[in-house]
């Protein structure tokens, strides 16, 4: 059990953490060995995700202080949050964890001011990351300018030929 004071403190700091996190994602973990939360945990943290065991009764009353009041009803049972900066990596880590052992079970989230079920979350996960959306704008942006390049280092038979082609059609 805990004193006041500890849950006191339990309460301001998970309602500073839901605060400052972009994405909650609120799972049940039940059946899950500690190798395999152990597992879980250190894939979130190369990402810089947090993923915490809470306790439910103090969680919704550090949920009533937020934004993300409105999950509370979620916190039934053996749960555990997700908090980070970014909704998309996380739901991909979760869901793809939860493919792999039944026993972890997405029961929703947010992300920004938009709360999520289940299929929410799983939308997010198909979703690419901000680096892939990079990688796709940039491979975007480089093609057409690789191929004037090539067109114009081409030698002029080639540009004939071309011509030739374009004209033909």
């Amino acid at each position: 059990m805990m004193d006041k004071v500890k849950k006191q403190e339990y309460i301001e700091k998970m309602s500073s953490q839901f605060d400052k996190s972009d994405a909650i994602i609120v799972t049940h973990y039940q059946g899950l060995t500690m190798q395999q939360l152990d597992d879980l945990r250190n894939r979130m943290r190369e990402h810089g995700i947090q993923f915490k065991i809470t306790k439910n009764r103090i969680t919704k009353l550090a949920l009533q202080k937020t934004r993300c009041k409105d999950l509370s009803n979620l916190f039934t049972g053996p749960t555990a949050v997700a908090l980070s900066e970014d909704a998309i990596t996380s739901a991909k880590i979760l869901t793809k964890f939860s493919k792999e052992n039944s026993n972890l079970k997405i029961l929703g989230g947010i992300m920004g001011t938009d709360i999520l079920d289940v299929a929410g979350v799983q939308n997010v996960a198909t979703l690419p990351t901000l680096d892939e959306a990079r990688a796709k704008i940039v491979g975007i942006l480089r093609s057409p300018a690789q191929k004037i390049a090539s067109i114009l280092l081409a030698p002029a038979s080639k540009i004939a030929i071309l011509a030739l082609e374009k004209s033909k059609k």
